[in-house]
């Protein structure tokens, strides 16, 4: 099961050169990026770990790339977004965000359905890969396990 998080998830894995076109255009529109990365990536935890700090008035794509790289490198089975934001609006407003990087396997989630009084139904996402510790969810990236 593939996750679908932000632009360009249903689509197939982004090149390194497809990447670095995306960052131009967020470079080109005046946007702040972030790296981000996470190995719990439920639909509803939006809160994920930023790599280092957000690159604020860069021109060069360059930079943002080695930036990506050496995500992908510390966490290589994490999922890593990069995120772009437009301040136009005076507030943090997040105009484009993108997996760059995926674990090469990926559990999914189990659908949970209760039933309640008056028939009603209530259904929870379980993801799989929390079933192991943090930090420990999609191996270690030394052997793959």
């Amino acid at each position: 099961m593939r996750i679908t998080q932000g632009t360009f998830s249903y689509l197939p894995d982004l090149t390194d050169e497809q990447i670095k076109a995306q960052v131009q255009y967020c470079l080109d529109n005046g946007w702040a990026l972030s790296i981000e990365h996470t190995d719990d990536p439920h639909p509803r935890n939006v809160y994920w770990s930023m790599y280092g700090l957000p690159m604020f008035d860069l021109k060069d794509p360059a930079a943002i790339m080695l930036e990506i790289n050496e995500c992908r490198k510390t966490f290589p089975n994490h999922y890593v977004k990069v995120s772009g934001y437009d301040s136009r609006y005076t507030r943090q407003t997040t105009a484009l965000s993108f997996l760059v990087n995926r674990p090469s396997e990926e559990p999914g989630f189990r659908l949970d359905r209760q039933e309640f009084a008056d028939r009603q139904i209530k259904y929870t996402l379980h993801p799989y890969a929390t079933e192991q510790p943090a930090g420990q969810r999609y191996g270690d990236g030394k052997d793959g396990k």
